[in-house]
């Protein structure tokens, strides 16, 4: 009796096996992109969230007086101070005020006068001065970008005076900033955008070039 010849598999089996392993491929690649663009966005909302607090802190209403401005109201103070006693009368505090390029409307100079009268004797020494006269700058600075701000602003990254702000820095100052540590990669990823020359740390022209494209 013959044997049954075994069947050869079809063309469209051996296609079909072929072709199994090709989904989980495709799905894999779908994930790495997944992945990468979840990280993109990551690292976007970790530079705009920087962003938005270094603007805050160095040129907001809620920060304290850089150096700059201390200087500034020093040299408004001791103009005003005739006897060089430390103390500024009110009554030199509106000359003063508008050497300063501050116009006050004379009901605010009347409750200004009464505050300084009643609290302070009519004098004011210089803790005082940038007391009043701090605020009123602040809000004057806020969200302005001259060259003075920006400068003040690196600083806060370059803490040692190079011009330079390398990795440790960075990780300090978005510490500080945030108040909170970045996830694994996120620093690196952060310095990576902003260093555009590839010396793996971030100069003055870097850092402006940041502020000024967000």
């Amino acid at each position: 009796m013959a044997q049954r010849a075994e069947r050869a598999p079809s063309i469209d089996s051996q296609s079909a096996e072929g072709s199994a392993p090709k989904p989980a491929l495709r799905k894999t690649s779908i994930s790495d992109a997944s992945k990468k663009k979840k990280s993109k966005k990551s690292s976007d909302e970790v530079m705009n969230k920087v962003y938005s607090n270094l603007l805050s802190s160095v040129f907001g209403q809620e920060r304290e007086l850089s150096q700059p401005e201390l200087d500034e109201l020093s040299e408004a103070f001791k103009l005003f101070d005739y006897d060089q006693d430390g103390y500024l009368n009110y009554k030199d505090l509106a000359e003063c005020m508008r050497t300063m390029g501050y116009m006050p409307t004379e009901m605010e100079l009347l409750e200004i006068i009464q505050q300084i009268k009643m609290r302070l004797g009519g004098l004011m020494d210089f803790d005082d001065f940038c007391e009043l006269m701090g605020p009123r700058m602040m809000v004057e600075t806020a969200d302005m970008l001259g060259l003075k701000e920006l400068k003040s602003s690196f600083l806060q990254f370059d803490t040692d005076g190079d011009g330079k702000i390398s990795l440790d820095e960075m990780k300090e100052a978005v510490k500080n900033l945030l108040g909170e540590k970045l996830k694994k990669g996120e620093l690196e990823e952060i310095l990576k955008e902003l260093d555009l020359n590839g010396d793996g740390t971030v100069d003055f022209d870097e850092f402006v070039m940041m502020l000024s494209v967000r």
